[in-house]
């Protein structure tokens, strides 16, 4: 376990790569002994540091549910991350690719919650009655630490990797559609680049909303109503530069577009 100054003085570093839009050096490779335990908690002062900033918390995001995201990044659990108003655009946005780091595209399902959800015991089912509707979403990775040979508790302590959101326009309630089939064909420049369905998100992609109310509990917290809650991707992330047209098709749940500027 990492002593608390060491937590906090990994937190503040960063905080300043948030700000510079640079990377620090991986602290698994500085801190060997660092657990998920000290990710988490190097995630909750940096979190805490935010919000006394005057951010607002809206969501938080799964990262790291399905096998293409497993694969692509070599870890095997997935994590989460919290997400504050400012970083949430609408299809359509013109995003400053300056504001982020090692910047990718993934495709996702968001769900808005309209009851609280909490563990220990939370099931699918239990999630779907708490979900008021699913809605498309692209997430924007944002990464301060160095890919290379990072491990879950880089990538934890890292916010778990998040950056923003693109929100698409179509919302439905979990019983008017099959969210496993949702599909997502993801375009760089009018090229296709990604494809995937959803059910990649470990089998239905709002299983991933009740094992956080499950992994909540453990820290004795719970999710609240009207949080956003992006479930993971089901594609592999895609690079992206400035200058840059992204879409998504999502079929019956439309399409989502932005432009790097």
């Amino acid at each position: 376990m990492l002593s608390a100054d060491t937590v906090t003085q990994i937190a503040e570093e960063l905080a300043e790569a948030d700000r510079s839009h640079s990377v620090i050096p991986r602290i698994t490779a500085r801190y060997p002994e660092a657990t998920v335990e000290d990710s988490y908690a190097i995630q909750g002062v940096w979190r805490d540091s935010q919000i006394a900033a005057g951010r607002r918390l809206v969501g938080r995001k799964i990262g790291l549910t399905s096998k293409a995201m497993q694969q692509a990044t070599g870890i095997t659990e997935p994590d989460y991350g919290v997400m504050f108003d400012d970083t949430v655009y609408e299809s359509g946005a013109e995003i400053p690719v300056d504001h982020f780091s090692n910047v990718r595209i993934e495709v996702e399902l968001a769900f808005v919650l309209k009851h609280p959800l909490e563990g220990p015991d939370c099931t699918l089912d239990d999630a779907l009655a708490a979900i008021d509707y699913a809605v498309p979403a692209l997430e924007v990775l944002n990464s301060h630490i160095e890919l290379e040979g990072r491990t879950i508790v880089d990538t934890i302590s890292d916010n778990a990797a998040y950056g923003a959101m693109v929100l698409g326009t179509v919302r439905k309630r979990p019983d008017e559609i099959d969210l496993r089939w949702v599909p997502g064909v993801l375009s760089r420049n009018g090229e296709i680049e990604e494809t995937g369905v959803a059910a990649g998100v470990l089998g239905h992609p709002a299983t991933g909303v009740a094992w956080l109310a499950n992994k909540f509990h453990q820290h004795g917290a719970r999710l609240e109503a009207g949080e956003i809650i992006l479930a993971g991707s089901f594609t592999r992330p895609m690079w992206v530069s400035r200058g840059d047209q992204v879409l998504c098709d999502y079929g019956p749940m439309g399409t989502i577009e932005c432009r790097f500027i």
